[in-house]
């Protein structure tokens, strides 16, 4: 949006139509019991080609692919999981949270190796500091 390609409409019906296709897509893989089970199946990855849903998503307000690629970085890793969405711009980039709620019972593996941990497992300080917003 701060590029000026994108209305507010149009903002509204991207996230209105990426909330709708994540929730189909994460239908059967969707364990609030259990948050990190099926995180794997749950991560969106921009790597320089672009994830299916985010296209999808863009391609109902109008945007292509070339101006996707112009609104969001080229290398983008997004976990979703039931009580935290966490996100990392580049392959060196800091693993930043960018939604935390509390589970309302005990969940027992909370504990878990999840994708995210391993991916900062042995990890030292990135040389690299990005910001996302989101509005």
């Amino acid at each position: 949006r701060t590029r000026g390609c994108v209305s507010d409409r149009q903002l509204q019906v991207f996230s209105g139509a990426l909330r709708e296709a994540l929730a189909e897509h994460y239908k059967h893989h969707w364990f609030p019991e259990k948050p990190f089970k099926g995180s794997g199946y749950r991560c969106i990855r921009i790597n320089h080609k672009m994830d299916p849903i985010i296209s999808k998503a863009a391609s109902q307000i109008g945007l292509s692919l070339p101006q996707l690629y112009q609104l969001l970085p080229s290398e983008l890793t997004l976990w979703v999981d039931p009580y935290e969405v966490s996100y990392r711009i580049g392959e060196d980039g800091s693993i930043c949270v960018l939604y935390e709620a509390t589970a309302t019972k005990p969940v027992s593996s909370y504990g878990m190796l999840t994708c995210k941990n391993q991916m900062m497992l042995g990890r030292t300080s990135p040389s690299k500091n990005y910001i996302m917003t989101v509005s």
